[in-house]
């Protein structure tokens, strides 16, 4: 087992499985399809003339992150699950223990498995923080938020990682359908999300059906390229709001949501759709500053991310 200390955080690196940990691999979003001359194909079945079709983009690796925060009664199964699930890509799931005071703590030092990285906050800094610095650990191509309390699948990732394996976007939203495939226990929270997803399409001129999904899967170039200031659950707002502030808009894919109440850990409270509303504000008011992340993306296809003009030309 590898640890690397620092003043605030302790990396913990397992050493099951067969696998290694590579550098960062160069920031550039797209992947492969199929890679022609006997490489193995990537992705779901296509037919015979696709085949022939030479996409020359990177291949994709996943970086799963998950922020767990007294989290000792699911995470074991979170991430056992995670890891039993058949992916179409190489991936890693990167785990950060924002300061548990239960057993969280003692149950991720017996994971072994190389493709698991946990990290430990000594103490509690909110879920935007763990995140942040797990995407700054991670070394795939593409990063996807996963909570440790079992509300989402991990059979869905694979049907939102589709579109881009298709070459369809490169930022994907997996979708919860409000009274279809999900449980809500309160009506208060159904209605909040859709309320403030209401003001967050009506902001930025959007079209998007959920805006507090967990599911947001994206080039890990695009965050690391946004000013994040958020360390709550906020920065689950504001990424979604940068991003449309840029004028990229996700691909939605429908998934599955059973959510736990109060009693059961959920820690968002109301006040947190407050700060929500006062984010989508201040984002949408606020100049555009830095390296654009629309640039390394397709605009032919109302900035949905699709790399539409080179597999055109590469059809041609």
């Amino acid at each position: 087992m590898l640890r690397k200390g620092g003043p605030t955080l302790t990396a913990i690196r397992s050493t099951g499985g067969s696998g290694s940990r590579s550098g960062p691999p160069p920031a550039a979003p797209g992947i492969v399809l199929r890679r022609i001359g006997g490489a193995a194909a990537v992705g779901t079945e296509t037919s015979a003339s696709s085949q022939a079709i030479p996409f020359n983009f990177p291949p994709i690796k996943l970086s799963i992150l998950m922020p767990a925060y007294n989290e000792e009664g699911t995470i074991a199964r979170a991430i056992d699950d995670i890891l039993q699930i058949n992916l179409p890509c190489e991936f890693e799931l990167i785990v950060v223990d924002d300061g548990s005071t239960d057993k969280t703590s003692m149950m991720l030092a017996e994971v072994n498995d190389d493709r698991v990285i946990v990290h430990r906050h000594p103490a509690n800094r909110g879920k935007g923080a763990a995140l942040r610095s797990a995407a700054s650990l991670a070394t795939g191509t593409h990063i996807l938020p996963f909570d440790a309390d079992l509300e989402y699948l991990p059979e869905d990732i694979p049907r939102v990682l589709e579109p881009v394996l298709k070459g369809r976007c490169s930022v994907v939203y997996g979708t919860r359908l409000f009274g279809c495939n999900t449980v809500y226990q309160s009506f208060r929270y159904a209605a909040g999300n859709r309320l403030l997803t209401r003001i967050a399409n009506i902001l930025y001129d959007s079209s998007l059906s959920d805006l507090h999904t967990c599911l947001k899967l994206m080039p890990l170039a695009i965050m690391r390229s946004f000013d994040l200031s958020e360390e709550g659950f906020g920065l689950d707002t504001e990424l979604t709001a940068l991003l449309l502030r840029h004028g990229i808009r996700p691909f939605e894919v429908p998934v599955s949501y059973y959510s736990r109440s109060h009693a059961h850990g959920k820690k968002i409270k109301s006040s947190d759709a407050i700060a929500c509303a006062r984010i989508l504000l201040r984002v949408r008011l606020r100049g555009l500053s830095g390296p654009d992340p629309a640039t390394s993306l397709s605009r032919d296809d109302g900035c949905c991310g699709i790399p539409t003009a080179r597999s055109n030309r590469d059809r041609a």
